[in-house]
């Protein structure tokens, strides 16, 4: 399939392919970090119920280990913020990942349809983002 391909088409398949690749990625990362972000917001919601008295432990390795109220409800604010810019993050990634790959998508299109037949041209080569 690929062989009928002339050679800057080939590799802007394969640079394609390595684009939904990196995609997938970045989009199972984001979901992943998602998904931490919404457990963590629901064990903050779940601490504001929570006398301050209380006995809190939290997990360490394969240990549970006592820890104060004001320590756990600290730890679970910072591991918030931290997701919160992690998934921030792997969004923007994302996009810029979906740019890339409609801007090469073009340059295929423009390769394998655009213009009369192989005319020596404007394709100046990897340095696009």
């Amino acid at each position: 399939m690929q062989g009928n391909l002339p050679p800057e088409a080939q590799e802007k398949v394969e640079q394609l392919q390595d684009l939904q690749e990196t995609a997938q990625q970045v989009a199972a990362q984001k979901q992943q970090a998602e998904t931490e972000l919404n457990e963590s917001e629901a064990a903050l919601e779940a601490l504001e119920d929570i006398d301050e008295d209380t006995t809190m432990y939290r997990e360490v390795g394969d240990l549970f280990v006592e820890t104060s109220y004001d320590d756990a409800k600290a730890d679970l604010t910072e591991k918030q913020s931290n997701l919160e810019v992690r998934v921030e993050s792997l969004q923007k990634q994302e996009e810029r990942v979906q740019e890339q790959f409609e801007d090469l998508q073009e340059e295929l299109q423009d390769l394998l349809g655009g213009g009369p037949g192989g005319a020596p041209g404007g394709m100046g080569g990897p340095g696009g983002d």
